[in-house]
């Protein structure tokens, strides 16, 4: 509400043009619609064009198709470089280590990774089977019937529920390093039983790589419990009082390549630049 404020104002002073930096761009998980429920990412994008930005600078955003939703200009930029410095530089051995996708929707920025870095591959599919003690969370409860009138003759298909597989890693993670790459860590269960996997098939030291360190709620004394040895995000999103919690959390700056795309947009100069070693998975 406060850019959107801010922006607003500046509308109304009649400023020529109004760019928005915004490193993590908030509600970008929400950008399809599932079953019933609204597309979240479409209605901001909506009330910034309507508050009067007339350019964004984000970073990383969940899905770039998100960018479509914007009636004005958006730059996607990347921060896989700054990561993959910080891999060759700060991890030792790293010709040892394997990248991991931690679910099959992760495979693509994995493959990216592991491609520019001349490593190997693995991908965790599956989840923890629940026993019959454990069946709290409702998937297996049928829902409530209500008094509903059904048209006569009309019969819908009979929708086949989904049921995933026991948790197994794709790839060799024995005697290696195992990083696992995201674009968000927020709430920290799932990176903690991928770790506790990788652990379990041999991988002596586990990494987490991610763009956007929300570590929201107990998610840094999570970390400092598990197995991960280290999670390392970048500053688009403040996290100094979760790095007092937990030693494990690195940051990795990014704000050159911000201000390298303020100042080239303020000149009028390409944006190419920023972009020259983004491969089309990133």
């Amino acid at each position: 509400m406060e850019l959107l404020i801010m922006a607003y104002a500046l509308k109304t002073a009649c400023a020529r043009n109004i760019i928005g930096v915004i490193p993590y761009f908030p509600y970008s998980k929400q950008s399809k619609m599932r079953k019933r429920g609204s597309i979240v990412c479409k209605l901001l994008a909506s009330m910034l064009a309507k508050a009067g930005l007339t350019h964004i600078i984000t970073m990383d955003l969940h899905q770039k198709e998100i960018q479509g939703f914007f009636s004005f200009p958006v730059d996607n930029l990347r921060a896989s470089p700054f990561l993959l410095q910080y891999i060759q530089e700060e991890i030792p051995n790293y010709r040892n280590a394997v990248i991991v996708a931690k679910s099959p929707d992760a495979a693509k920025r994995a493959q990216s990774y592991a491609e520019r870095l001349r490593l190997g591959l693995a991908v965790i599919h599956g989840e923890a089977q629940c026993t019959e003690l454990d069946m709290d969370d409702g998937r297996h409860s049928p829902p409530m019937v209500r008094n509903a009138t059904v048209h006569p003759g009309l019969e819908l298909p009979l929708m086949m529920a989904k049921e995933k597989p026991p948790i197994t890693v794709v790839g060799d993670v024995g005697g290696r390093i195992a990083i696992i790459v995201d674009d968000i860590i927020d709430d920290v269960e799932s990176f903690v039983a991928a770790a506790e996997i990788l652990k379990e098939r041999g991988a002596y030291k586990i990494y987490v790589m991610a763009t956007h360190g929300i570590l929201s709620a107990d998610a840094p004394l999570v970390i400092e419990e598990s197995s991960i040895d280290e999670v390392v995000v970048t500053n688009t999103v403040p996290h100094e009082v979760q790095k007092l919690q937990c030693p494990k959390i690195k940051t990795v700056d990014i704000s050159l390549i911000l201000a390298e795309a303020i100042r080239r947009i303020h000149n009028g100069e390409s944006m190419a630049y920023l972009f020259r070693n983004i491969t089309v998975d990133d």
